[in-house]
């Protein structure tokens, strides 16, 4: 678990990285431009994103006696974890999938679709909701806010660096110097932008796995779990939503998605179910 928080932070450090040296490539101003309008868009998504995802994919909230057996799993576990209970809510879709949101502890809430709560065994899905539990224990809605914030900001200075090129903006870009800058801001910066994003919602999803597996003290739900979405998802792929909100889920719900795993917001299942197995909890 260290090595995967190790991990985060290294990552977010070199994202930062990135960005002053976006900074010190292009102007001051623009840099602060983009900073404060990247900021408040990430700040209004940081506090009604959780709405807005349950909204998106219709989620109904549950009470304990509409469904013991998922509402008790999530209590026990919450219990378990020393978490405040966080809301329980339905999809209506037949895809099998789950998610957590919330931007803190005491605003969370756990989302399974109709299908996972049909496919699952009671062991397999204490295993997700462990997984998805951890996600909100692990605080993974602000650290994916801040990655998304500092890549916002880097995608957002590639935009006006490109925009500056058309038009001649910027200083004196005639000369070979000029040319290649606007070549590492305007596209190479965002591209590695992306690729640091997502390598950091992989190691969460590790983290969570991890942070599963201690909490059931047995990670074999889990595993058979992941087994079976990943089969159920691709027979069955979401057919609404957004492909922005991928991260949130277990797994990649959505067809033909990520076709490099470099771009990919989930490391493999296989790798996953591998990490899982070599656990001594």
């Amino acid at each position: 678990m260290f090595m995967n928080q190790l991990k985060t932070t290294m990552l977010l450090a070199v994202l930062t990285a990135l960005l002053l040296w976006v900074g010190s490539l292009w102007s001051t101003a623009g840099l602060i431009v983009a900073g404060i309008f990247v900021i408040l868009l990430n700040g209004l998504a940081f506090f009604f994103s959780d709405k807005i995802i349950l909204w998106m994919y219709k989620a109904k909230e549950i009470k304990e006696k509409e469904d013991p057996t998922y509402y008790h799993i999530v209590r026990d576990l919450a219990k378990r974890a020393n978490l405040p209970m966080p809301k329980v809510y339905v999809i209506p879709t037949m895809t099998p999938n789950a998610f957590a949101t919330g931007r803190n502890p005491k605003h969370g809430a756990v989302a399974c679709t109709e299908g996972i709560l049909q496919l699952l065994s009671k062991e397999e899905l204490t295993g997700v909701l462990a997984h998805e539990l951890s996600h909100i224990k692990n605080r993974d809605t602000l650290i994916t806010a801040v990655a998304g914030m500092i890549a916002g900001v880097i995608s957002y200075v590639a935009v006006m660096a490109r925009w500056g090129a058309i038009f001649g903006m910027g200083g004196d870009r005639d000369n070979r110097s000029g040319l290649i800058q606007l070549i590492l801001i305007g596209i190479l910066a965002p591209i590695i932008a992306l690729i640091l994003q997502t390598a950091i919602s992989r190691a969460r999803e590790y983290l969570a796995d991890e942070g599963a597996a201690k909490l059931t003290k047995d990670p074999k739900g889990l595993i058979t779990a992941l087994r079976k979405i990943e089969d159920g998802v691709k027979h069955k792929p979401l057919t609404f939503g957004n492909a922005a909100t991928s991260s949130q889920f277990i797994i990649q719900p959505f067809r033909g998605q990520a076709l490099l795993q470099l771009f990919s917001t989930h490391p493999s299942t296989q790798k996953r179910i591998q990490r899982l197995e070599a656990l001594k909890v």
